[in-house]
């Protein structure tokens, strides 16, 4: 189907082209519920949620690859990884399916990712992945430690991956005419990173957004938040409401029709998809190197272990790593719903499961949801506070990559993390914050337990910066 000639302009005055919104292309990429197997129609703007959520199932999305019809990039110098990695995002599928040409696509990455340069003082580049031998020492191990320093990247953290993918998403729709109307407003529950990642990449798109943040959130955050023009709700805790009440409002104005600008997979499944950059890149940099062993990721809401664990196993698909590592996650003792589930989840199965019987184990889990995650009893409160969600939102396939890889699922005390931060910023001078290093806090306790071989690769990311 060819752009048409002629383009119209939209409500806001904006030029978008026509689109037949029964027009289905059959795409290199697809958004498939994790939970029910749904397969969402190709002309749906807004492939976000499940429509069949609302049962007790786990209806996250995930985009899916056909990687016989594509090809990995391992040898492009582009610096952007949304550029280099164009060709695997569903949103350039859809584009170069309805007429737009390869390089008009790279045209709107680059201008938007200008646009994010305006705001923060630089944009998207390829962040370091390196081998850091100074931590051996501090941790007694053989083993070979890699860092993905992220803490340099947009707004200070990965987060702003997740967001950018999104941004992109939302004006390849706007562009083919795939949506009418005014713009609604872009929202998001969060306290510190992902919300100032939000806040940046809205305003580099011109995109209202809606922030809702928990009544300890730190001034200078929502200071940030307030020059980027972001309008911040504050959430107080009921008495008797369980979960969190910042995420129970994103609930809400999604419902009033908010877009959900958001890191939870529940909310928005191609969230993911930016942060699977992270993986491809650990995947292009250890290229002919060997394999890597284990890979180490602090979790929250998830998305960042879920896009890692998507990213290099796709790589894997590509023939670009060996084969998948070990993916380890990592949770403190104020709040760790995700090693619960985790247990339960591995309490279903053998001693020795197949594929098979995790398969099956993790698709009974993702249609009982309830049995296996639900919010977490307690106000929950750690050094490491960037990664207390009540809940672990895309949980399903966090717990399927540990299973699949033989992962576990790592719960951390207070002085763990904070010895593994001073260890950190000292070892490899990265300013990372508490909350960024904890991957760091996991992979010590498994060097500890003796877990990690001599002469393995085992990877951490350094996430979040210190402000």
């Amino acid at each position: 189907m060819e752009l048409p000639t002629e383009p119209r302009q939209d409500a806001q005055g904006l030029t978008t082209h026509a689109f037949s919104p029964s027009s289905s292309p059959e795409l290199a990429s697809s958004i498939v519920c994790g939970g029910c197997g749904s397969v969402i129609d190709a002309s749906e703007p807004y492939p976000f949620r499940c429509p069949r959520s609302g049962d007790d199932g786990d209806h996250v999305l995930r985009r899916v690859l056909d990687v016989s019809r594509l090809a990995f990039p391992l040898d492009s110098s582009e610096p952007n990884p949304f550029v280099r990695w164009r060709g695997l995002f569903h949103a350039y599928h859809l584009a170069t399916a309805h007429g737009m040409s390869d390089q008009a696509y790279v045209d709107l990455v680059r201008d938007l990712d200008n646009e994010v340069a305006r705001v923060d003082g630089h944009g998207f580049v390829v962040t370091p992945f390196t081998a850091a031998p100074a931590l051996t020492d501090p941790l007694e191990t053989r083993a070979c430690i890699w860092v993905k320093d992220e803490t340099r990247n947009v707004a200070g953290s990965h987060k702003a991956r997740h967001m950018f993918g999104l941004l992109i998403h939302l004006e390849v729709v706007r562009l083919l005419g795939m949506t009418e109307g005014p713009l609604p407003p872009l929202a998001i529950a969060s306290c510190g990173n992902a919300a100032l990642a939000a806040a940046v990449v809205a305003a580099a798109g011109h995109r209202r957004l809606l922030v809702f943040v928990p009544t300890d959130a730190e001034p200078a955050v929502l200071g940030r938040l307030r020059a980027l023009g972001a309008e911040i709700t504050v959430c107080p805790r009921e008495v008797g409401v369980v979960g969190d009440p910042s995420y129970h409002s994103l609930q809400a104005a999604i419902a009033d029709g908010a877009l959900p600008f958001t890191c939870q997979g529940n909310e928005n499944g191609l969230a993911i998809e930016g942060g699977e950059t992270l993986g491809y890149e650990m995947a292009a940099a250890l290229a002919g190197q060997g394999r890597l062993d284990h890979v180490m990721v602090q979790v929250g809401g998830g998305a960042l272990a879920s896009a890692v664990a998507q990213g290099l196993s796709e790589s894997a698909a590509f023939g670009v790593l060996a084969g998948m590592p070990r993916v380890h996650t990592v949770q403190t003792a104020g709040a760790w719903p995700l090693a619960r589930a985790f247990e339960l989840v591995a309490g279903r199965l053998p001693a020795k499961p197949g594929r098979e019987e995790v398969h099956a184990a993790v698709q009974y889990a993702a249609a009982h949801r309830s049995e296996f995650m639900w919010p977490w009893e307690t106000v929950p409160h750690s050094l490491a506070h960037g990664i207390l969600d009540d809940e672990t939102y895309d949980w399903v396939a966090v717990v399927e990559a540990m299973l699949m890889t033989g992962g576990q699922a790592l719960v951390v005390n207070e002085d763990e993390i904070a010895q593994a931060n001073g260890i950190g910023v000292e070892a490899t001078g990265i300013e990372v914050d508490p909350t960024g290093s904890a991957g760091l806090a996991g992979l010590a306790q498994l060097c500890r337990r003796g877990l990690i071989g001599p002469e393995e690769r085992a990877a951490v990311l350094f996430t979040g910066a210190r402000r």
